[in-house]
Order: structure tokens, then C-alpha cells, then sequence
């Protein structure tokens, strides 16, 4: 499973969703937007968002911590 995180290291929600992933077992990119320019972009263009989280399961994205929608995209 491909799953991305665009992050930042002082995101509260960053890290409580991927907490959650580790939780859940699910290995996962991480991506520091504040030192990664071109992951920032790729973000922006994959989510229209400026802000983090996002979250890339399998191509659905995810903005914000939404844990039943990022536990439900697990599922797929």
C-alpha cells in the first residue's frame, strides 16, 4: 500500500496521524514540507492546501486528521 504524509515537524495532527498509521501497521512516506520544496508542491498540487496534514492513501488524499476517514481508506 502506498501511503504519503505531508508533514511538518512541529504539526500536532502530523503527528497524531501518523501515530495512527504505525498503530494500524501501515508503512508510510514521510515528507517534511518545510525542507522538501518539491514534496511542498507536490502536496499542493495533489490537495489545492497549503497546510498539513495531508495524507496520500492510494491516491485518495486526505487534508487534516480525520481518523475515520484515514481508518476507512485503509480498509480499501
Amino acid at each position: 500500500m502506498a501511503v504519503k504524509v505531508y508533514s511538518t515537524p512541529t504539526c500536532r495532527f502530523c503527528a497524531m496521524a501518523k501515530e495512527l498509521l504505525r498503530k494500524n501497521g501501515v508503512q508510510f512516506q514521510d515528507i517534511n514540507v518545510v525542507t522538501d520544496r518539491e514534496g511542498a508542491r507536490e502536496m499542493i498540487a495533489k490537495s489545492g492546501q497549503f497546510g498539513v496534514p495531508v495524507i496520500d492513501i492510494e491516491g485518495t488524499i486526505i487534508v487534516g486528521f480525520d481518523k475515520d476517514r484515514i481508518e476507512s481508506s485503509l480498509k480499501r
